[in-house]
């Protein structure tokens, strides 16, 4: 009866079952992990996310519900076509009024 007790400890399915334990452990605390990042965009109804801070390749993402919107910082600031659609001043409290202009004067181009 020896023989039947020896021949049962030296089982190799048995090493299977708990290298599969051993996964399973590892698999649920990498899944915990994920749910418990806050970085997450899958869950949030809004957020931004900004690549590369204050470089010139930064990238910002938007995303609004189920929209995503990419922007990409481009090495033109303040350039493009358009119209002084008015003027804005800043009041002493902090309060801004805007005073739209009658006609409509085109943008100076800086070159």
């Amino acid at each position: 009866m020896r023989f039947l007790d020896e021949h049962d400890n030296d089982d190799p399915l048995l090493s299977v079952v708990n290298l599969t334990d051993v996964f399973l452990v590892v698999i649920a605390v990498l899944l915990i992990i994920v749910v418990q990042n806050p970085l997450r965009l899958t869950t949030a109804k809004s957020a931004v996310l900004i690549e590369n801070p204050g470089q010139p390749d930064m990238k910002m993402t938007i995303k609004d519900g189920q929209e995503l919107k990419k922007y990409q910082a481009s090495s033109e600031i303040g350039a493009g076509q358009g119209t002084r659609a008015g003027i804005t001043y800043r009041l002493n409290d902090g309060r801004m009024i805007y005073v739209p202009e009658k006609e409509n004067k085109p943008v100076p181009q800086n070159d």
